[in-house]
Order: C-alpha cells, then sequence, then structure tokens
C-alpha cells in the first residue's frame, strides 16, 4: 500500500505556495518570451527532495493561470516543469541537475512563445534559456548550497 508521509505533503505545498507566490508578485519579469523567472531557482530542490515535484508542478499550475497566456501555457509550461523536476532529481550532481529546467525550458517554453506570440524561435528560445539559466545556476545552486549546508534541506 502507498503511504504518504504528512511531512512530505506539507513540504510540497509549501514549495507550491512559495513557487507561484514568486512568480505571480514579480509577474512584471516571469512570463513572457524575455523572463527571468526568480522562482525557478526552487526547480533544483528535486535533487535533494522527491517531494518537491509535485509541488514543484502544482506551483508552476497556480502560476501559468496567471500568466495570460491561457490553458495552453498551464499545460505546456507546467509539463516543462514537471519534466525538469523529474530529470533533476535523477541527476548525478546538482550541475547537471540544473541543466534539465534550462532544456526542457528552452525548448518547450520557447515553441510554446513562439506559437502563440509569433515571436522569432530562435531568438526565443535564446532568452527563455538564458533567464532560466540565470534563475538555476546563478540564483538556484547557491540558494540550494546554503541550505544544504544548513541541514533544511
Amino acid at each position: 500500500m502507498f503511504k504518504i508521509k504528512f511531512k512530505s505533503i506539507v513540504k510540497g505545498a509549501l514549495i507550491a505556495a512559495l513557487y507561484s507566490a514568486l512568480t505571480i508578485l514579480l509577474a512584471p519579469i516571469s512570463y513572457g518570451p524575455i523572463q527571468f523567472r526568480i522562482s525557478e531557482a526552487l526547480t533544483l530542490l528535486p535533487f535533494y527532495m522527491p517531494e518537491a515535484i509535485p509541488g514543484l508542478f502544482i506551483g508552476c499550475v497556480i502560476s501559468n493561470f496567471h500568466g495570460g497566456f491561457g490553458l495552453i501555457d498551464v499545460i505546456t509550461g507546467s509539463l516543462a516543469t514537471l519534466l525538469a523536476a523529474i530529470f533533476t532529481r535523477r541527476a548525478k550532481n546538482i550541475y547537471i541537475g540544473a541543466f534539465y529546467p534550462v532544456l526542457f525550458n528552452m525548448i518547450i517554453i520557447g515553441v510554446m512563445l513562439h506559437v502563440l506570440i509569433n515571436s522569432p524561435l530562435i531568438a526565443t528560445i535564446i532568452y527563455v534559456a538564458l533567464g532560466e539559466a540565470g534563475a538555476c545556476y546563478v540564483l538556484g545552486i547557491p540558494l540550494m548550497k546554503i541550505l544544504n549546508a544548513r541541514k533544511i534541506i
């Protein structure tokens, strides 16, 4: 029988709340072809804790309802985050783990934005990749190292 611990549910819910709150509060830089979604720094949490996977997915679903691109963004954007979280969980180290959110978002979100708003495909993929790399490598890895050193994760 599958047993979910209460503590895991709470951790996942907190991650979902933090991800969505950061994204929505920082909406002007969180959405569009040129974006720097600070909440994406949290996409490295699955490397340390599996309960971050559903938390990030739910947080992204909530966030993308507020993004203005409709149901297609809710589905594709959340799928990108879910895939990135699953692959990050399986990564051999945090640096490789940080690559997966960049990879899945640059392809899935880059193509989605190109289709929805007719932005230039290659430029949009590059802009999404740069924003995601900044969130994961510049913010995420140092954040994870601090949280891990303090035994928070």
